[in-house]
């Protein structure tokens, strides 16, 4: 991205992905699940090479939490049924609210190692992750496995953000407090324009 204008892209340009974790004493019970965001815009505002390079760029995202989706779910004592996705996206709602939002902006942008052409291939985005009405630091890890393709990902605290973690069977089955957010985007050859 050594070019300097806004690049705005959402679904159509990648993914955006959480993953959970069990515990308590039935976790062989429940399932490690992928959940995926399907509502979701992001922007990257870069200045180019000329005003700074991409340590200068901006990035800001908004995601509609109410669109997680589950994608997988692993473990587990049987496999993950039609009704089980239906009954965790129902809890997903319960727990977080049909029209909640999470939005970031960045604060930093750490390259760390170059390709050989010199474009940044790993760094990271500190900012801010504003969610449930709660604003807190967060660090995403970046890498550029090819030109204008990017990989990221991040460690969240539910309870960091008054976010009570699921649980079920008298609290003998829960999420993980800590959950992993991924994201992967294509971006090359946008300039000044959507995906």
């Amino acid at each position: 991205m050594a070019d300097s204008g806004t690049y705005e892209f959402g679904p159509a340009s990648g993914r955006v992905l959480v993953k959970t974790g069990r515990a308590g004493l039935a976790a062989k019970a429940g399932h490690d699940l992928t959940l995926e965001i399907t509502d979701w815009q992001a922007r990257v505002t870069t200045p180019g090479e000329a005003g700074g390079g991409v340590a200068d760029a901006t990035v800001t995202a908004d995601l509609g939490l109410g669109s997680l989706t589950v994608r997988e779910g692993t473990g587990g004592a049987k496999p993950l049924t039609d009704k089980d996705r239906r009954d965790i996206k129902d809890q997903v709602r319960k727990i977080l609210g049909d029209a909640a939002r999470a939005g970031f902006a960045s604060e930093r942008i750490i390259p760390s190692s170059t390709s050989s052409s010199g474009a940044p291939s790993a760094g990271a985005i500190e900012g801010t992750l504003t969610m449930h009405g709660v604003s807190r630091g967060v660090r995403l890890q970046v890498t550029s496995p090819e030109p204008g393709r990017y990989r990221g990902t991040a460690t969240v605290r539910q309870t960091d953000f008054g976010i009570t973690p699921y649980s079920g069977f008298f609290g003998a089955l829960k999420l993980q407090d800590e959950v992993i957010v991924e994201f992967e985007v294509t971006i090359e050859g946008l300039k000044n324009g959507s995906a």
